[in-house]
């Protein structure tokens, strides 16, 4: 009868070609002769946001807001980042700075 086909064997099999050295897989090569450009401030803003997010240490953040998870932290004494509250009160108004990763998602 033969061998038992597997559902690989309907795809094409597709070779890859070794990139540069220090090149990680999965990260895109910068065009050539192009710099790689560096985070803008916003971008840089919103990465330290998501550091506090991600920082346990501080308690839980869904519910309510990072800045009012900045304060809890600091009033019992857990000393969160200065920088976080900086970043927070120059956007006010703006939801991707004022709410945690996980504001979208359903309690």
């Amino acid at each position: 009868m033969g061998r038992k086909r597997l559902i690989t064997d309907s795809y094409p099999v597709v070779k890859r070609r070794e990139g540069p050295a220090g090149h990680s897989k999965g990260e895109l090569a910068p065009e050539l002769g192009e710099e790689p450009q560096p985070p803008s401030e916003e971008e840089a803003e919103l990465e330290l946001l998501r550091q506090f997010d991600l920082a346990w240490e501080y308690g839980p953040c869904t519910g309510i807001t990072r800045l009012q998870r900045w304060h809890r932290a600091e009033q019992m004494g857990l000393e969160p980042p200065p920088e976080v509250c900086q970043v927070l009160k120059s956007h006010p108004g703006d939801p991707r700075f004022q709410y945690s990763l996980w504001h979208l998602y359903p309690l």
